[in-house]
């Protein structure tokens, strides 16, 4: 496995840290996403026209509001047939159990309403 010695990322407790405030922004949604424990293709969209990559998110989630995110990496192919790392992000179960019970599922609530608000202000137009 790669970069698991010296990587912040993995040397972790089981403490939840805070939700970003701004329900709307990339980070609250990246966080509902890993917090829900649903599956993060959907989030990738998200990033499609932005110059802002995932693990950039997943960083400011790790340090300026102190998740535990794990990464593992595994090797993949391309599509030209090259190999390559990528990288899967997650929570530990105790933590996402913490976070709930904290009140993490009205904020996850809060974060789809802004982005379903969202979605039919685009639709409108």
């Amino acid at each position: 496995m790669r970069n698991e010695e010296a990587d912040p990322m993995t040397d972790h407790n089981n403490t939840p840290g805070r939700f970003p405030t701004m329900s709307a922004s990339l980070r609250a949604e990246t966080l509902a996403v890993l917090l829900a424990s649903d599956d993060m293709t959907g989030v990738e969209s998200l990033f499609e026209h932005r110059k802002i990559a995932l693990n950039t998110v997943i960083r400011a989630l790790v340090r300026k509001y102190g998740w535990p995110i794990e990464r593992r990496d595994f090797p993949t192919n391309t599509a030209d047939g090259r190999a390559a790392w990528a990288s899967v992000y997650c929570l530990p179960q105790a933590v996402i159990d913490a976070a709930l019970a904290a009140g993490g599922r009205d904020w996850i609530d809060g974060v789809r309403a802004a982005r379903a608000g969202r979605s039919k202000r685009s639709m409108r137009r």
